[in-house]
């Protein structure tokens, strides 16, 4: 096989398959990117069985083939070569041969049968969506994910599609974020999890600000994401997922109107107080036309007030201001609704439009 690129093109798609490359395995052909040419175009690939990403390269062959190479040793060797072109090829025994300027490197590979193609999925139930928009939706509920596997359905997220609506829901023990979009897929219903770790992958690759399609087809196991010349094919979870609507209540004896920026810069400031080993919470004092956010830990004793407008009843409720941080972030209105039930129950963060929900629940908490 003998190919010939330019750097910024092979280092593109190193970068794109690289992400499903398995960093923990004794299977060596798992550390390794597949790169294929032996048919008219050159495609990249990597694959941990959970996760597979494949994308299409430019470049020019001159004599057809295939090779699996280890990705840390390739990945690192192509961004360090000069910016020029690099011929890239490999005899009969595997051995890569690169050369670029005045440098040469051999590096051994694996033959490319021993490497697993992704797999072929069906296209009849899917959906479409721009880059930007899926990217939007899985950067704004991710981080509800859990970052353990003690349940395994808290590591995923739900795409539930119904009635010419896509739902995304993440979750953890302590919070949950959903968010709405429509689709025009109005036939559609499609009910799956998929595994966190396989969307934040997709949302690295995908572009911001493009209209760009992304199509996504669902199978019974997999889910594939189809985008310019790129295939990322990942493993659903099994299970039956958590019944979100049972735990959203629209009753609330206190509803808040605030500026968002002015929320997030106050409980910004009074974290600086906060050790992480201390986990305390900051503490929300609602009254009539103003809210007193606070914090007393071993480090020192701050306030902010911050003006609101509020319906019902005066609430004080405490809160982990990580949370409620990470939920502001991504909303991207400049005023925000907050609903209290009482200082026991989850406090709720949503628009009018149903576009995005963020429940979170409250710490309990003691004055001293």
């Amino acid at each position: 096989m003998k190919l010939i690129f330019e750097k910024t093109e092979l280092v593109r798609a190193v970068n794109t398959v690289q992400k499903a490359v398995s960093v923990r395995t004794t299977m060596e052909i798992l550390q390794c990117i597949l790169i294929d040419a032996k048919g008219s175009s050159i495609f990249f690939a990597g694959n941990d069985l959970d996760l597979g990403i494949q994308t299409g390269v430019t470049g020019e062959i001159v004599e057809k083939g295939a090779v699996a190479l280890n990705a840390k040793t390739f990945s690192e060797l192509v961004k360090k070569l000069p910016e020029d072109q690099i011929t890239f090829e490999v005899n009969e025994n595997n051995l890569c041969h690169l050369t670029c300027d005045k440098k040469s490197f051999e590096i051994p590979g694996l033959s490319a049968d021993e490497f697993s193609y992704l797999p072929e999925i069906e296209k009849e139930n899917s959906v479409t969506l721009s880059q930007n928009a899926l990217k939007d939706i899985i950067n704004q509920t991710i981080f509800s994910l859990s970052v353990n596997d003690v349940n395994v359905m808290m590591t995923g997220e739900l795409f539930e599609i119904k009635e010419g609506n896509l739902k995304v829901v993440a979750l953890d023990s302590h919070r949950i974020s959903i968010r709405n979009i429509p689709v025009d897929e109005k036939d559609r219903n499609i009910k799956v999890v998929i595994p966190g770790k396989s969307l934040k992958e997709i949302s690295g690759i995908l572009e911001s600000d493009t209209e760009k399609e992304v199509h996504i087809y669902f199978s019974e196991r997999h889910v594939l994401f189809e985008f310019d010349d790129t295939r990322v094919v990942s493993r659903l979870l099994e299970g039956n997922y958590f019944n979100v609507n049972q735990m959203i209540s629209n009753d609330h004896a206190t509803q808040i109107v605030l500026n968002r920026k002015q929320l997030i810069d106050s409980i910004d400031i009074l974290m600086v107080l906060i050790q992480e080993s201390d986990k305390r919470p900051v503490i929300m004092d609602i009254k009539d036309n103003v809210m007193d956010i606070y914090v007393k830990t071993g480090k020192g004793y701050g306030i902010e007030s911050v003006d609101i407008k509020k319906t019902g009843a005066d609430i004080k409720i405490g809160f982990n201001p990580k949370f409620i941080i990470e939920a502001l972030k991504v909303i991207e209105d400049e005023e925000v609704t907050i609903s209290f039930v009482n200082p026991k129950s989850p406090c709720f963060i949503k628009d009018d439009e149903d576009t995005y929900l963020y429940l979170i629940l409250p710490v309990n908490f003691t004055e001293d």
